[in-house]
């Protein structure tokens, strides 16, 4: 018997859900980084103008693939095609999987470093003593491990409640209160004295600094911040209602999620200019430049708070989804089910977690190609499985899916064209070159 599916209660709560999902440590963490390492405002419009082309059409796709079979990434495959067309979606499956038991430990330092900065122990003027501090802390074999269960049980908390009751809901607070922070946050950095510079690098195109690697740079991030590759789309597609439409939804998640990253450009790229940091400081902008940062600042300690309290929401809004990918093809779309099969994967997640946490530390020295688990699980995720995930779904969609997708769309046909025509020529070309740079 064929269980009945859940489904969004209305088409914004799916709309804050899916913004949930692609809004993630990756549009506040890594986008401002890769911003500062790539030239600033170049690489910004060059950003935007692949999330709206190839980024929103690879969107389109997986949204269309769920909802037009209504199941999981694996079945939605397997109803549509067969063949073995289902081996992509339990690709998607295995990467949210693997990509949350390094997620949440990541997550879990957000939560850290939350509480840190009310107690101010993670303020300091001097970027080598901040340094020291947060090697410290993510060496430690306890302190991260507990941050990290602390993390995944509220994920837990968040997907045991349902679609519509857990994710759909908890999207509803969440996201509204990640822009209110963000704005503040913005608001704050853009009139500190000597933030100028800031803005106008970011804002301000200097083409004489764009090459190969600006747009190679711009197209994973943007492919990456989409949460595209992975099921995630494909699963929160299986619970739209058939009436809801594709693009426009899709539209306006792509919008919501580019609005975060360039909002977290304004928080982070001023505020570094104006302290004379460096821009392109790498991962280590977030946990070390900024709270060097922060400790130089009026009220230091509470926008430190903000800042990291906001980066733990957009975890949260992403590791929900993540988790979700694995919960939806384990209970098989029967709600009775949900309560155990997310309590499973809570604790197999957790036991990948602690030695992918350990890794940073103890037992740093046992390594994977050359790399510590926690960076090779994150290697092998964003440059091999969601790339080659996000290369055979625009095939899927352009080449193999041909039923309906015209009606199943509900746009005009030179929308469907224009879709058409990305999705089969220039997005797999653009994904294929992500993949192979990234292996190279």
């Amino acid at each position: 018997m064929v269980q009945a599916r859940e489904h969004w209660s209305s088409k914004m709560g799916f709309i804050l859900a899916a913004a949930g999902s692609a809004v993630g440590l990756g549009n506040i963490w890594r986008f401002p980084y890769v911003t500062g390492e790539n030239g600033g405002g170049a690489f910004l419009l060059i950003y935007l103008a692949i999330v709206f082309t190839i980024g929103l059409s690879l969107l389109v796709a997986e949204l269309l693939i769920g909802r037009s079979t209504q199941r999981d990434a694996a079945r939605a495959f397997k109803e549509s095609a067969g063949g073995a067309w289902p081996l992509v979606g339990y690709m998607g499956i295995l990467t949210a999987f693997l990509i949350l038991s390094f997620y949440i430990v990541i997550a879990g330092w957000t939560v850290a470093y939350t509480v840190k900065s009310l107690t101010g122990t993670i303020l300091a003027s001097g970027t080598e003593e901040v340094g020291a501090v947060f090697t410290g802390f993510i060496s430690d074999p306890i302190e991260p491990v507990i941050y990290t269960a602390i993390f995944l049980g509220l994920t837990v908390f968040v997907v045991v409640g349902g679609v519509a009751s857990g994710i759909e809901r908890a999207a509803r607070y969440l996201i509204p209160v990640l822009f209110i922070i963000l704005v503040v946050l913005a608001l704050r950095s853009v009139t500190l004295e000597g933030a100028g510079e800031g803005l106008s690098f970011f804002l301000k195109p200097d083409f004489s600094k764009v090459g190969w690697d600006t747009f190679l740079a711009a197209l994973g991030q943007a492919f990456f911040s989409l949460s595209l590759g992975m099921g995630a789309m494909i699963t929160y597609g299986s619970y739209m209602r058939r009436d809801d439409a594709i693009v426009g939804s899709a539209a306006s998640v792509a919008t919501l999620d580019a609005l975060v990253a360039v909002l977290a450009g304004f928080v982070v790229l001023p505020a570094v200019f104006a302290f004379g940091a460096e821009p392109s400081a790498g991962p280590g902008l977030t946990f070390i430049t900024l709270p060097s940062i922060f400790a130089q600042m009026p009220f230091g300690a509470i926008f430190s708070a903000l800042f990291f309290f906001l980066l733990a929401i957009a975890a949260l809004t992403s590791a929900v989804a993540l988790f979700e990918v694995v919960v939806s093809y384990f209970t098989a779309g029967d709600p009775a089910r949900r309560k155990s099969v997310t309590l499973w994967v809570g604790v197999t997640s957790f036991v990948l977690a602690v030695p992918t946490s350990l890794s940073m530390g103890v037992w740093s020295g046992y390594t994977i190609g050359g790399k510590p688990l926690l960076d090779a699980l994150d290697f092998f995720t964003n440059n091999i499985t969601m790339p080659l995930g996000g290369l055979l779904i625009a095939i899927f969609a352009g080449w193999v899916l041909r039923r309906h997708v015209v009606d199943e769309l509900g746009a005009n046909g030179a929308l469907v064209s224009a879709w058409q025509f990305v999705i089969r020529f220039v997005a797999p070309v653009a994904i294929a070159v992500i993949l192979i740079a990234g292996l190279i």
